[in-house]
C-alpha cells in the first residue's frame, strides 16, 4: 500500500504540533505526576488533543500515552499510535531530547511514521515504501558489520541505576540519553550507530521509530530476537533494539 497521503498527514500533524509547543519553554514547564510517578505537562495534553482531532479517520484507531486507552482499536486494521511528548522529563528540565513521535501501524505492523525533535530542528518521517527522510533528505542506517566499536544510545535512566555497567568493559561505547522514540529516530536516519532498551515499553513510545529504522534498512527486534508487533491488547512490550542488520546477530548474543 502506497503511504504517500499518510505521510503528507503526518507531516502536517507535526507542524500542528511544533506551533502548539512554541508556546512553552523547556526548562521552564510546570508538571505533575501521573499514577506511575512519571512527569506530565499541559502540553503534553494539548498535543495529545490536536493529534487525535487531525489524525484517526473513519475506521482507524488510537493508542496513546495521553489518551485513555479503548478495546476499539482491537478491531481496527489500521491504528495511530503516538506519543505527543516523548521524553517530558527532558522537555521539563529542558535536555533537547524530546520529541512528538506519530506511528502508523497496519495488520499489527509500523508501516509509517514521524518523530520530530523541534529543538535540535530535526525531522525524520519515512514508510517502509519510501524510506526516510531527514528534513526531507533522503537518508538511512548506518552500514555497520561489526560490534566492536559501535556507540550505543542508552536510556538515561536506564544507565543511572546501573543497568548498562555489565557492558561497561565489552566491545560497545555507551551514550546516555533520553527518550526512545529520538534514539531510534537517529538510528533511523545515521545519525547514530545503534539504540536497544533493557526494560520494558511501551507501544507509543516506539511504534513510529519502528517503521523507520527498518524504512531506513535497519533491524528492530525484541531483545529475544522476535519480531515486535503492535496494536496488542496490552501494549506493554518487553523492550526494543534497533541496530543495523549488520550488527542485530552479534547485538542478539550480547544482551542474552
Amino acid at each position: 500500500m502506497d503511504h504517500v497521503r499518510d505521510l503528507n498527514r503526518i507531516e502536517q500533524a507535526l507542524d500542528a504540533a511544533s506551533m502548539v509547543l512554541a508556546e512553552y519553554t523547556p526548562g521552564f514547564i510546570d508538571a505533575t505526576r501521573k499514577s506511575g510517578g512519571d512527569p506530565v505537562t499541559e502540553a503534553d495534553e494539548k498535543v495529545d488533543e490536536l493529534l487525535r482531532d487531525m489524525l484517526p479517520e473513519a475506521g482507524d484507531g488510537w493508542l496513546s500515552e495521553e489518551t485513555v486507552d479503548s478495546p476499539a482499536r482491537l478491531a481496527a486494521s489500521r491504528v495511530w499510535v503516538v506519543d505527543p511528548l516523548d521524553g517530558t522529563r527532558e522537555f521539563v528540565e529542558g535536555i533537547p531530547e524530546w520529541c512528538v513521535s506519530i506511528g502508523l501501524v497496519e495488520g499489527g505492523v509500523a508501516v509509517a511514521g514521524g518523530i520530530a525533535n523541534l529543538v535540535m530542528d530535526q525531522r525524520v518521517v519515512g514508510s517502509l515504501e519510501s524510506g526516510v527522510t531527514l528534513n526531507r533528505a533522503p537518508v538511512a542506517v548506518r552500514s555497520i558489520d561489526r560490534i566492536d566499536g559501535v556507540e550505543v544510545l542508552a536510556s538515561r535512566s536506564e544507565v543511572r541505576r546501573g543497568e548498562w555497567d555489565q557492558f561497561q568493559d565489552g566491545p560497545i561505547t555507551v551514550r546516555p540519553m533520553g527518550s526512545v522514540a529520538y534514539k531510534m529516530a537517529l538510528v533511523a536516519a545515521g545519525l547514530a550507530d545503534a539504540t536497544w532498551t533493557l526494560t520494558p515499553k511501551n507501544e507509543w513510545d516506539v511504534a513510529a521509530a519502528t517503521a523507520l529504522v527498518v524504512a531506513g534498512g535497519g533491524s528492530v527486534m525484541y531483545p529475544d530476537g522476535s519480531t515486535p508487533t503492535f496494536n496488542n491488547p496490552d501494549p506493554l512490550i518487553p523492550g526494543l533494539v534497533a541496530v543495523p542488520s549488520g550488527i542485530a546477530t552479534a547485538v542478539k548474543g550480547l544482551i542474552n
